[in-house]
């Protein structure tokens, strides 16, 4: 057995910690921290004001919304106000909102398709003419929607789209701009995995649906996302479009409220509220894509 050395002096008196005091730096850090937070919470009450406005005056009465003396909140909540918007004989408002729900699903649905697919393209397949074609879709971007909305609805006129969803639809597949967004993505892909897919004898189809599309969700939820709400706030083209009561959309059902004879407001509210549900809905569920997708489409580029 080995013996035990023994301090000759006794065992040290183990060192205390000091703490240090806080100085005026740290108070300024504190400060500046809890301005901060005050700064973002007054801003984050002021953009909840209008979805405030939309429920409060939503489950009011008449009387309540025009009323001088300003309440918080009605003493009585009317939700019978919701059923009564359905019901709601002037505007086909349960129509309206399938209809959007359609046309915003099948316009972000082909608009990722051939945007992606366009922008992979352009990015990947060795093409002679593809900066051209490149900067031609860039230019298309630069092109005021005001200069292009007589001719096309002219052609889908004179297709007989007219108050159909084929109308409302199939013009707007396409958008310059997620297609500019693909392909700065796709410049930065990796191309080892796509070597490793052509060596496995994958063409680019394969290889764009197979190895591409898994790896590229986070630019896919982004894009789809700013598509979809777009498409769901459309309001011109459904507008001019969608003549016939069937057709319209939910932006279009909201704007009859307005230039109606006699207009009701908590009908008017009520219905804006429950137009912005599915964006909201939409949004929190991918609202952590969005940023990594504009991260990573390398925009800044």
């Amino acid at each position: 057995m080995t013996a035990r050395r023994t301090d000759p002096h006794g065992p040290r008196p183990t060192p205390r910690r000091t703490r240090s005091r806080p100085g005026p730096d740290d108070a300024l850090v504190r400060a500046g921290r809890a301005l901060r937070g005050a700064v973002l919470v007054a801003l984050a009450l002021l953009f909840l004001v209008p979805f405030y406005l939309l429920v409060r005056n939503g489950l009011a009465t008449e009387q309540d919304i025009t009323s001088p003396g300003w309440t918080f909140f009605p003493s009585t909540l009317h939700w019978s106000n919701v059923s009564e918007v359905f019901a709601d004989p002037a505007v086909p408002m349960a129509r309206s909102l399938v209809n959007s729900a359609l046309i915003a699903l099948a316009t972000t649905a082909g608009t990722l398709l051939f945007a992606s697919l366009a922008g992979y393209g352009l990015a990947r397949i060795p093409y002679r003419f593809a900066n051209q074609v490149f900067y031609a879709v860039i230019g298309t971007l630069m092109v005021p929607a005001a200069v292009t909305f007589v001719p096309s609805f002219v052609l889908v006129s004179s297709l007989g789209w007219v108050s159909s969803l084929r109308g409302l639809i199939i013009p707007t597949l396409f958008s310059g701009f997620a297609c500019f967004v693909f392909r700065q993505y796709f410049t930065g892909f990796p191309r080892e995995l796509e070597d490793a897919a052509r060596v496995d004898g994958l063409g680019y189809w394969r290889t764009y649906w197979r190895i591409v599309v898994p790896n590229a969700r986070p630019v896919f939820a982004a894009v789809g996302t700013i598509v979809f709400i777009g498409a769901w706030n459309s309001f011109l083209w459904p507008l001019v479009i969608g003549q016939d009561r069937d057709s319209w959309t939910v932006q279009v059902a909201l704007s009859t409220f307005t230039t109606a004879q006699v207009v009701h407001l908590h009908e008017l509210f009520v219905a804006a509220a429950v137009s912005i549900v599915p964006l909201v809905l939409v949004f929190l569920l991918l609202q952590r894509y969005i940023v990594a997708g504009v991260e990573r489409s390398g925009i800044d580029d």
